[in-house]
């Protein structure tokens, strides 16, 4: 029954991220990098601390490796997010997209180096067969051009999916050493402390405020719904393997692909059908055979 809860979660986790990866676009622009970064960490700092409260006196007492786990994790996973936001304020979603998806294979190497966890040849097959459907999904006619890989956003984006791979092998790996809540926790207070000083040298605060006030229904859905995703897959990644958690809350770009269809009526070319069909498949295959 536990294995059937941490796929739950991993499909929570995809769920927000596909709703809220567009927001998360919008809310840079309007805000910038790290006012978006302030704004969402404060939230889970906030959101968070009733439910760590007394798990903090108890991390005095971790032992130096635990602490500096908890450090390294949020450098690089705040590294992974000024690039991912930067790609997606510069850059293209179209672009962007497909190269965010390579995360996933950096996420199975660096748990594989790391940890050596246990992941069968069937599970390796199935996620490089998701992160192609996936690839192809997001894929536009452009992106078989090789000027499409120049564009802005490009490069950028391609540095911030090796940071986010090896960010979630790192929130998976310390989730399990304190808690799921108590690592989000963590990371949420160190980064919200790192951007807030930045805004505070660069006297940003004030005009973050205002933008805030103008945009604040789209700011709290951002929070929200990101703070809960990273919740959700910390969680999943403390039940199954975090390869898995992470390769299939991945998913969320063919979510987002579904929403494309239904809402705006986008319509999908030869590939892009192929590509939600195998994703869609070795998602549900995956799901099963990791039960």
């Amino acid at each position: 029954m536990g294995l059937e809860i941490g796929i739950a979660f991993a499909f929570g986790a995809l769920l927000f991220w596909g709703f809220g990866d567009f927001l998360i676009q919008r809310t840079a622009r309007k805000l910038g990098d790290w006012e978006t970064l302030f704004v969402v960490t404060l939230f889970g700092v906030i959101l968070l601390f009733p439910f760590v409260y007394n798990d903090i006196e108890a991390a005095i007492g971790f032992h130096d490796s635990t602490f500096l786990l908890l450090v390294g994790m949020s450098v690089v996973l705040f590294a992974a997010a000024l690039l991912d936001f930067e790609a997606l304020k510069k850059g293209k979603l179209a672009i962007v997209e497909p190269i965010m998806a390579l995360e996933v294979p950096v996420t199975v190497i660096v748990t594989f180096v790391a940890i050596n966890e246990g992941v069968s040849a069937l599970q390796i097959f199935l996620i490089s067969t998701l992160v192609l459907g996936l690839v192809l999904v997001s894929a536009k006619k452009h992106h078989f051009r090789r000027k499409a890989w120049l564009e802005r956003g490009a490069i950028v984006a391609m540095a911030g999916s090796i940071f986010m791979g090896l960010a979630n092998f790192m929130v998976g790996f310390s989730s399990r050493v304190t808690s799921p809540l108590f690592a989000n926790w963590f990371l949420d207070l160190f980064i919200a402390a790192i951007s807030l000083f930045y805004l505070m040298s660069h006297h940003k605060l004030g005009k973050m405020s205002s933008d805030f006030s103008a945009n604040r229904k789209l700011v709290l859905s951002v929070c929200f719904l990101d703070n809960l995703a990273w919740v959700f897959i910390a969680i999943a990644a403390t039940i199954i393997p975090i390869a898995i958690a992470f390769a299939l809350s991945e998913s969320y770009i063919v979510l987002a692909a579904l929403l494309g269809i239904v809402i705006n009526k986008e319509l999908l070319q030869r590939h892009q059908k192929a590509g939600l069909v195998i994703a869609l498949g070795s998602a549900i295959v995956l799901s099963f055979v990791t039960i």
